[in-house]
């Protein structure tokens, strides 16, 4: 019995496991180009929460790798060996998925700069925009109205 791990242990890796698989399949959801701020907000809410999530999820790994390493030292090779083997490629995930899901972040926090400094850019063109265009909808000044034809070069 001693080279059987706890009950807890597979709770635990199953826990994971199923943790895991969830967070795999939001984070390989397409990605869409966007042209929403808000959308491009909730989308980063919900990394961000996921990655609250992963930080949760990391004692139970490190029980995990614990309880393999205290099991290494009084279960036959062969079984320790299926154990860690096992660890390994959650831990394998797992890094994957962290490193994922921060780069999502990331990339995803510069397309909204970008997308804001657009926004932006496009509200001062517009408001240009229509200043030039009350400007060209003045009346011209008379011929000899070399005073008002003055101005309005220097206003061009």
């Amino acid at each position: 019995f001693d080279s059987l791990p706890p009950a807890h242990y597979k709770e635990t890796m199953n826990t994971i496991l199923v943790w895991m698989q969830q967070s795999e399949t939001k984070l390989s959801m397409p990605q869409v180009a966007i042209a929403e701020y808000e959308i491009m907000e909730q989308r980063l809410r919900e990394f961000k929460a996921l990655q609250s999530s992963l930080q949760e999820q990391q004692k139970g790994l490190t029980y995990l790798s614990a309880t393999v390493e205290d099991l290494s030292r009084k279960a036959p090779a062969e079984v320790s060996q299926s154990y860690r083997s096992e660890v390994e490629v959650v831990l394998g995930r797992w890094k994957k998925l962290s490193a994922q899901l921060a780069e999502q972040c990331q990339k995803l926090e510069e397309r909204m700069t970008k997308l804001q400094r657009f926004q932006n850019d496009t509200r001062t063109l517009k408001k240009w925009m229509a200043e030039v265009d009350v400007f060209l909808k003045e009346e011209w000044p008379a011929l000899g109205d070399s005073e008002a034809l003055e101005k309005q070069l220097e206003q061009c």
